[in-house]
């Protein structure tokens, strides 16, 4: 019973976002976003993934993932990238909650705020207001691929993309959940840190990691899971893949390689079930 936790819902609001997406030798989806819901539905059953968050990659694009879980809500759970920052923001916010969405997409680095600024704040307390919802918090390393395969400028600012800079928001939200996800993407220790400080910060293990590149100390994917597990403890964890676009569809190469770290960690089947699907239920409230 897999839950994947981070799929990118790659809209065609998504891609005329983007100057010259025409180009890319990608599926560009037309309008309609309950077809490429449908498709989405068909590439994990054949995967035989259980449920999904979708992300809405763009700011605005909240309708899309809204009509794709309105049709398949056994299957979807609804995230949306918010800028807070944006005059409009306390509203689109509002709307995207009241119409089923249980995720709000910060980051941080790629609009160039803090984490702590206090335009921040009520966009934390519209979220914190309604149960089973969570704030997604993209920290580290932030490269999005269709921008560099586009050769668009990515003016953003890592000064912003430090899991430390979360420590006092989520003090100051105790019963909100933030997910951090790819591990910290770089930052892992600091992602540990701060989540063994705050028993309400989760992380996601999406996407090949390739950050431990980074690392001072070679780290293999086992070894991250393993020391994942050790100090935040299984249940913290939630299994993703970064998926987006078709024809590529459901990364299982991701799945593959994560499942064989945890079995190389020695983690117990049990708690392999909690990060591949039973915490992201509990988080979310699926079946």
């Amino acid at each position: 019973m897999i839950a994947d936790a981070h799929i990118h819902f790659f809209s065609h609001r998504f891609f005329s976002a983007l100057p010259g997406s025409e180009s890319l030798s990608w599926e560009l989806p037309g309008p309609d976003s309950v077809e490429l819901a449908r498709r989405w539905v068909g590439e994990l059953d054949r995967n035989h993934v259980d449920r999904a968050a979708l992300i809405a990659s763009v700011p605005g694009d909240e309708d899309s993932v809204t009509a794709a879980i309105a049709e398949y809500p056994d299957r979807f759970f609804g995230y949306f990238m918010c800028n807070p920052l944006a005059p409009d923001a306390g509203d689109r916010v509002e709307k995207a909650l009241a119409a089923g969405l249980q995720g709000i997409g910060l980051f941080p680095a790629m609009h160039r705020y803090s984490i702590q600024d206090e335009r921040v704040r009520p966009i934390l307390k519209l979220v914190a207001s309604r149960p089973r919802t969570i704030v997604f918090v993209h920290c580290g390393v932030l490269s999005v691929g269709v921008r560099k395969k586009l050769g668009l400028p990515s003016p953003f600012d890592m000064k912003y993309s430090n899991p430390i800079d979360l420590h006092a928001v989520a003090l100051e939200f105790p019963a909100l959940p933030f997910v951090i996800p790819h591990f910290g993407a770089g930052y892992f220790r600091e992602a540990l840190m701060v989540g063994d400080l705050c028993s309400n910060i989760y992380l996601d293990t999406s996407s090949s990691n390739d950050w431990v590149k980074y690392q001072t100390e070679t780290l293999t994917l086992a070894q991250v899971f393993r020391r994942a597990v050790d100090v935040l403890g299984a249940q913290r964890l939630l299994f993703g893949t970064d998926s987006s676009w078709f024809p590529r569809g459901w990364v299982r190469t991701v799945y593959e390689a994560q499942s064989q770290a945890v079995t190389d960690a020695g983690i117990h089947r049990s708690d392999a079930a909690l990060i591949f699907g039973e915490n992201l239920r509990r988080l979310l409230g699926g079946a």
